[in-house]
């Protein structure tokens, strides 16, 4: 007979407590340690027979390891392969966050119908008919495609093994529940034990599984955090609601870089990758402008060229607003600070208002410039010409400092029609006999009589 034990999680990080206490000790939130039944049950395989002998592992030297390339699967998606590093790793787990209605199940679908392999899409929120509506949306002639509705973990290993497929995908981890727990589906127990199977599958049949995690209001993956440790990757798939533009950010990737941004555009025929994102994030404004200032970035391997507005009003109700879309407010009142401090533009008593189009954010220090450009634009009141664009971080003592990779950022200026880039004096360029100038600076002062005279 297997014992019942019963022990209480944080619904907030999954800590684990041998009694009820009123607050995390870990998260420190309030009020969210819930008792959960254990079952302390022997554990059996994903298989039904569980007659296959276990091999042991044995220590090798490092020398002795032979080092193979990783094979992967093609996706047949180059957004979804850029940001997981080349495609799907046999075997791995692959996390996939977002928001309610963001498009994720939209996007895992129309992969597992483009795909040529044997694919098998579990879903546990919607019915077999929901999921055809939107198939037929997206791609109505898939022969490869297997949709399947259960939420027991049992069940599911039941199915793959009479359809093995080469690809399963979980929509969503929320909803699976295990025999061998007691707990409610979704919670911590519940959560921890079905990923726990979930990966034993994918490393004994060398099958990629790819899992949907809803979000919470604070942004992270709902439940425990520990869900973020037990997968291989985490993606994560945000964008305005209001926007046709979602992104695709990878937060962690044992095969690959983090670094790495895939872009795609909502249609009603599903999500169309964006392969040139910098002409998408460039207003195609006929009259100049001021307050614009274009910047170019480097997200990953892919540089891009995105649009900087700000606008500087005088304040009305005596406390000034700072506000930033897309930036960081800090870093924008330090650039604020700078100008005041070093170039000697009044600005305290003025209202900033800065965004970013497109809804993206972008964490490059190289867009601080473009930032300061387009503040002095406006609060002068005078339009950056046409053709300029900036890479290039502002320093404290108001120098211009350089930046990583500049030559790729210069290339993909020159490649969209710009004119003249700002860089950094320090920078290093080994490019020679560029269609576009360089310009070179050292101090706010050099960009300020440049551009305004």
């Amino acid at each position: 007979m297997a014992k019942t034990k019963t022990a209480f999680f944080c619904q907030n990080c999954g800590t684990q407590y041998a009694k009820w206490v009123g607050q995390c000790s870990s998260c420190k939130e309030w009020n969210t340690i819930v008792e959960e039944v254990v079952q302390k049950e022997d554990k059996r395989s994903w298989k039904t027979d569980a007659s296959a002998a276990k091999q042991a592992s044995k220590p090798l030297r490092v020398s002795e390891i032979t080092q193979e390339k990783e094979l992967r699967l093609d996706t047949l998606d180059q957004e979804f392969n850029r940001v997981l590093g080349g495609g799907l790793v046999p075997g791995s787990l692959t996390l996939l966050g977002g928001e309610p209605g963001i498009g994720k199940s939209t996007l895992l679908l129309q992969i597992a119908l483009k795909l040529p392999y044997k694919t098998l899409y579990v879903s546990g929120e919607e019915s077999q008919r929901q999921i055809k509506m939107r198939a037929d949306r997206i791609q109505p002639n898939s022969e490869t495609c297997y949709i399947l509705t259960e939420t027991k973990t049992q069940n599911i290993f039941q199915q793959i093994a009479s359809v093995e497929p080469d690809l399963v995908v979980i929509d969503s981890i929320q909803t699976l529940h295990s025999d061998y727990i007691e707990s409610a589906a979704g919670s911590i127990s519940q959560i921890r034990e079905c990923t726990a199977e979930l990966i034993k599958f994918g490393k004994e049949s060398h099958t990629p599984v790819i899992l949907v995690g809803h979000i919470t209001k604070d942004g992270t993956i709902a439940g425990p955090k520990i869900l973020e440790h037990m997968v291989d990757t985490v993606l994560q798939f945000e964008g305005d609601r209001n926007y046709v533009y979602r992104i695709l950010r990878s937060l962690k990737n044992r095969f690959g870089s983090t670094a790495e941004l895939g872009i795609y555009e909502m249609q009603g025929s599903g999500l169309r990758e964006v392969n040139n994102p910098s002409e998408v994030l460039i207003s195609k404004n006929e009259e100049d402008l001021s307050g614009t200032a274009i910047a170019a970035t480097v997200e990953g391997m892919r540089p891009l060229l995105i649009e900087i507005q700000a606008l500087v009003s005088t304040a009305v109700y005596g406390t000034p607003q700072r506000s930033a879309t897309g930036f960081n407010a800090k870093r924008l009142n330090m650039l604020l600070a700078v100008l005041e401090k070093r170039a000697g533009f009044k600005l305290a008593a003025k209202d900033v208002f800065l965004n970013i189009t497109g809804g993206i954010t972008v964490d490059d220090p190289a867009i601080d410039l473009a930032v300061v450009a387009a503040i002095l634009s406006s609060n002068a009141d005078i339009p950056i010409e046409k053709g300029i664009c900036f890479a290039a971080e502002v320093g404290l003592a108001g120098e211009i400092r350089p930046v990583q990779r500049v030559d790729q950022r210069i290339l993909e200026a020159e490649k969209l029609g710009f004119t003249t880039i700002f860089v950094s004096k320090s920078n290093k360029i080994g490019l020679k006999n560029t269609g576009i100038q360089v310009q070179k600076v050292s101090k706010i002062e050099d960009v300020v009589s440049q551009l305004f005279g």
